[in-house]
Order: structure tokens, then sequence, then C-alpha cells
């Protein structure tokens, strides 16, 4: 018996129903197998005589009048998701890949008793079927196939979720694929993620930029303050640490002349997940020879605002909660110490005394950050103060140098250091330098963050004499950026970051 919509059993149950079903279509499923006669035939044949796409037909004939014939044949396939059988007519809703519909009307004059009444046997909501015939519009005007011809393509032997019953967001990250099937937002956060792809691309191709691409497994993890995850060649019989960032190699790659790189890859840490971090994500990074971070920072706003136009049609966007958004004009730039300064009633500059911090952070109930530095404890007191305040885009500017060991320090601001971060929806989107380019203070600097390693802040870097010795050969000055793709995503739909991702990390 072919299922209603309405008794479709929910993701989230397994139940006796659901086994009961199972075992209805396997049965099916034998029955089709035992009587198959050629290739196209049985369960799952390996290829049918499409000639149409759903969607290109209903683009085609979208001013067809209700109950009008065109004479036209197509053949199209499509996965049914509503049934309805009524003696000598059959109505299937067929739907493809993007969520366009078609109907299927499969009928006793038309097909014939045996191959009707094989309908009625054989097909169920969630199988593939094949249907050719005249495309029609019915008496309610709805585009529609009356069916001559009709195969099952690829036989479901588990129920779809109930169509009319919103999926859990457990149940949609864990069971994606029924998620893509059942939520028009699903496949549009999808489609969107490929557009901003699209988009980020396009933008650099036309600032002359090229795309690389670097190792995931490395012999040293470097290029952020992050847990490495860890693994073991046997190959090489070493431990290799899988990417918390692409810099280190496309600071190489510039050293050899690459004058414009940028990478779109996935980066691993080792850390906690929560609505804006994942474990696993995809980074973009790019930099940029004789430019700064005030030339990335421009970058980096028409990178974001061209990736919202390719989405939305406009840099004034729609988040899923119905919020409108403004990513358009000029973002605003504050400096992090007069911010904070100003927000906090407290003047704090890079030479207030980390004691005057710790006082500060008591009074106000900011937790004391580990292996404390000035630096750690002004990003935190900058957070509690400021952060929640920011409500358009905004970069904050110039931060605390010991927190910063891979930037240039400020070219007039003394104990800062060229780098901003880039703060959309109340949280860090991007961040851009001014890259440090001399290899000897380079070195100076992953030697402090040894010793922060050595007494075990397992997020410092090591020292690495590779990046180093390319370093020593000469490095152009460069302005340097990274950005979540993930967050972007969430900075353009307003969703959490399992939305964004298509098939995030769970337990």
């Amino acid at each position: 018996m072919t299922e209603s919509p309405d008794s479709a059993a929910p993701a989230e149950t397994i139940d006796d129903d659901v086994f009961e079903q199972k075992a209805v279509r396997l049965a099916k499923r034998e029955r089709l197998i035992a009587e198959r006669t050629d290739a196209a035939g049985g369960a799952y044949p390996v290829s049918l005589p499409v000639t149409d796409t759903i969607p290109a037909l209903r683009e085609r004939h979208a001013d067809l009048e209700a109950g009008a014939e065109t004479g036209v044949t197509a053949a199209v396939a499509g996965r049914i998701v509503f049934s309805r059988n009524t003696g000598k007519l059959c109505f299937a809703s067929l739907q493809s890949g993007d969520g366009s519909r078609i109907q299927a009307m499969v009928s006793l004059a038309a097909v014939g008793e045996e191959s009707l009444q094989r309908w009625k046997d054989l097909v169920d909501l969630g199988d593939h079927v094949f249907v050719s015939g005249q495309v029609i519009s019915s008496r309610r005007g709805e585009l529609s196939i009356m069916v001559s011809d009709w195969a099952i393509a690829s036989k479901a032997l588990l129920p779809l979720p109930n169509l009319y019953t919103e999926l859990s967001e457990e149940s949609r990250v864990r069971s994606r694929f029924l998620d893509l099937i059942v939520r028009d937002q699903a496949r549009e956060t999808v489609r969107a993620r490929a557009a901003v792809n699209a988009s980020l691309r396009q933008t650099f191709t036309g600032h002359d930029f090229i795309e690389v691409e670097t190792p995931m497994l490395q012999v040293q993890h470097g290029g952020a303050s992050a847990r490495p995850f860890i693994t073991h060649s046997n190959a090489f019989d070493t431990d290799l640490y899988l990417r918390i960032a692409p810099e280190l190699y496309l600071k190489r790659a510039v050293v050899g002349g690459l004058d414009r790189v940028f990478e779109i890859n996935r980066n691993f840490r080792n850390e906690g997940a929560d609505s804006t971090h994942s474990p696993e994500f995809a980074m973009l990074e790019a930099y940029q020879s004789y430019s700064d971070y005030n030339g990335i920072a421009d970058l980096t706003q028409e990178l974001v605002q061209n990736a919202a136009i390719a989405v939305t049609g406009t840099t004034e966007v729609t988040w899923a909660d119905g919020t409108v958004y403004d990513l358009g004009g000029d973002w605003d730039r504050v400096s992090m110490y007069e911010s904070l300064s100003a927000a906090s009633g407290r003047t704090v500059t890079p030479e207030t005394p980390l004691d005057e911090l710790r006082a500060v952070a008591a009074e106000v109930g900011v937790e004391e950050p580990p292996h404390a530095t000035h630096g750690k404890y002004v990003e935190e007191l900058w957070e509690h103060f400021v952060k929640v305040g920011l409500t358009r885009p905004t970069f904050v500017m110039d931060f605390p140098l010991d927190t910063s060991p891979l930037v240039r320090e400020h070219r007039s601001i003394a104990g800062v250091v060229e780098k901003w971060d880039l703060y959309v929806r109340g949280f860090e989107l991007a961040t851009g330098y001014s890259e440090l380019v001399d290899p000897v203070i380079q070195r100076e600097r992953f030697v402090e963050q040894a010793k922060l390693a050595a007494r075990g802040d397992v997020e410092a870097m090591r020292i690495d004499e590779e990046f180093l010795r390319a370093m020593e050969h000469g490095m152009p000055p460069m302005g340097g950026m990274g950005m979540g793709i993930d967050r972007l995503l969430m900075a353009i739909t307003g969703l959490g970051i399992r939305e964004t991702i298509l098939f995030p990390l769970v337990k």
C-alpha cells in the first residue's frame, strides 16, 4: 500500500511502523528484481531515457493555462514526495534535486490496467520514478505529465519524514540527506555556499590573484594560535598535524614570486564546538605583496559585499529570522585600545601594567585568560566592554604585540601591531595583517612562543626553521587576511554554523 504524506514517519523515530514499512518495501524490491526483463528494468536500473529536467519543463511551460495540452512529449525522473491513488487515476508529485516539482498523472486510459495496477502495487513515497508522456496543465492549473510509460528508477526502502512536520535541528544535521529532500532552506544554503565561493574566486581573479593549494598534513603546525589534531604517518613513521592554517605555506609561495595568492580549503582545530566554532571548517586565506592591513581591509570588504550580492542580489541581507542587516557602504574602523578605553571609562594603553589589567578584569568578572599576558587581558576586556556594542560591520584595528607573533609592529604606535579583526553579527568574521617579513624579528617572536609552549600553552606556535629559511631568502612587504567561509555564510544568511556546513561533525 502506498503511504500518504501524513503517514510518513519522522526522521527522529525508528519504530515498529518503520520496520514494517521496510519489510513491505523489501518485498516490492524482490518482485521488481524477479520481474526484470532487461537492463532498464528491476528496482535499480542502470540508466533510463530521460530527455528533460523538471526545472527546465517548469520554465519552458510557465505560462501554460489550466486544462491546456501541449502536444509535447517529455521524459523526466524525480523522487515521489506526494502520492494519491483514486481508482482509475493516480497522482504523484515528482521532485528534482533543486526542489522543483511536476505532477505525474497515471490513468487507466493512458497506460492500461496492468501498468496502473503495478503503479499502485509497487510505487511508494521516496522512490525515484521515471515517467514519460505529454506535458499538460491539469484542470487545477498544475503542470503535469500525462504518463504513457513509467519505471522505477530507484526503490526506497525507508519512508520519508513527514513533509508537514519540521525536522529538529539535531535531525537536520545528523541526516542532512533527508534535510535536503524535505526542506527548501537546506537546499538554498548549499546553493548560497556555492555562490559565495564562486564570487570569492571571481573577485580574486579580478585582482590578479592565483589560487593555490597547500598541505593539510604538516610536520609542524603553525600560522595561528590553536590546538592541533595529531595523526601518525606509517609511511614516514612520524607524527603529523592536520593544519590549523595555511599561512606559513602561502607565505612561502609569495617568497617564491607568486605575489598574490589565495586558498579556500579546510582547517582543523582541536578545540570546542559551539554556535560559531567547528573543529573542521572551511577557510579562505590570501596574501598580497606590496599591500598592508589597510589595503587588505579594502579587499576584504569588497569580497564580503560581492559575496552578499551573489547570494541575495544586494548588500542588504535578510537573515533566516527576518532581521535585515546592511553589509553595504564603507565599514567602520576603530582602535582596539581607544575603543576599550572609551567603553570601560579607563585609559588602557600598550603600557598599562599587567596587574592593573588583572584588577580591572576581576572587578568586572572577566576570568583570567590561560597563560595570561598583557595582550590576552586587553583582548578579553575588549570583548567584555566593546564587542557586545558593535552593530555594523567593524574593523577593530591595532592589536597587542604579544598576541600576534606573525604581524608587523605598527609603523607609528609603539607596543601594537598592524592587525585587524572584522566583526559582523557580533562574531569575528575575518582577520588581517601587515605581515611580518623580517626573519630576525620573526625568529625572536617564535622563541617567545616556544617559551609559552614550554610553560604548557598548547596553542602557542613552535619555531619553524623551514619557514624562517624561506623568509631569509627575502619576503616582500605584504598584507594578508583569513576568513571563515562558514562564518561568511552565517553573516549573509543569519544561520548557525552547523546549518552552513553541509555535513557538520556531530557525536
